[in-house]
């Protein structure tokens, strides 16, 4: 498959070098294995690397005042979204709205990984419980 979505001769560089910057580390561990903050490799987003192995565990409501796109790795997870439940399992991805409290939890059986982006340099969370 072909894909030709934009003309590459409308977009020119900014001027920021490639950067590469270490997001967790693979042998760590608990639930939160790392981040890495957008302003640190000059870009627009803050990930952060997720996981545990308990069912019903996961991390407490909070709220951004910014987009966060969940990306579920491994595992179950039932995201609590506002007022929305939404269940999703590895390979899928779960929005929570800016402004939106939101939270999640392991279903299990087993391992939850997900890798949460911030849409954000920076991370920036308010916890409501």
């Amino acid at each position: 498959m072909i894909r030709r979505d934009f003309d590459p001769d409308t977009v020119m560089p900014d001027g920021r070098p490639p950067a590469k910057g270490m997001v967790f580390d693979p042998k760590a561990e608990g639930a939160w294995r790392g981040s890495l903050h957008g302003e640190v490799i000059n870009g627009p987003v803050t990930v952060l690397a997720y996981g545990n192995d308990t069912p019903g565990q996961g991390p407490k409501l909070h709220v951004h005042p910014y987009d966060e796109t969940f990306i579920v790795i491994a595992g179950r997870a039932r995201f609590f979204v506002g007022d929305d439940v939404i269940e999703a399992g590895a390979g899928e991805a779960v929005l929570g709205p800016a402004g939106i409290p939101h939270r999640f939890e392991n279903l299990g059986p087993g391992r939850l990984q997900t890798i949460d982006i911030h849409h954000s340099p920076r991370w920036i969370q308010t916890d409501l419980d």
